[in-house]
């Protein structure tokens, strides 16, 4: 875990790997909730049966959406950003779904922060993020994502 206080201390990180979380398994149970929160009930994420007699994965698999939702909470295992009266999820660049999270597998996500820029006392962070899968060669995603902070 990496503490930054100001936008100094986060300058100084500007194209360096800051870490990893630890592992978050993505069990069923949370694949359902997902699919009953954006209606998103296609038979590849819920269907368990189905998907394991006729999926290419044998599995049902996580929807991409939610892997990229787990984005603050993982990053929050990486980074506490102190002093600072607001945080913003501005956008997501460049992302690319490489493989699909099957359930019960374990994920975790790797940040290298790209680029820090001070916009007028607004500091906006571009943070590449690469969504590894346990036991697996290619990540689930790669990509950048951007925060705005309030210090």
């Amino acid at each position: 875990m990496i503490i930054i206080n100001n936008f100094d201390e986060y300058k100084l990180l500007e194209g360096i790997m800051v870490g990893a979380s630890s592992w978050h398994r993505i069990d069923q149970n949370q694949i359902n909730l997902f699919a009953d929160a954006t209606l998103d009930h296609q038979w590849i994420h819920t269907d368990e049966k189905k998907a394991a007699e006729e999926s290419p994965y044998h599995s049902t698999i996580a929807h991409g959406y939610l892997t990229l939702s787990l984005i603050p909470y993982l990053w929050k295992q990486i980074a506490e950003v102190r002093n600072i009266s607001m945080e913003i999820n501005y956008g997501i660049e460049n992302f690319r779904f490489g493989q699909p999270v099957k359930a019960n597998d374990e994920v975790s996500l790797e940040a290298t922060i790209k680029t820090v820029n001070n916009l007028k006392g607004t500091v906006k962070v571009v943070v590449g993020a690469k969504l590894i899968i346990k036991n697996q060669i290619k990540p689930a995603y790669t990509g950048d994502v951007v925060f705005l902070y309030h210090f």
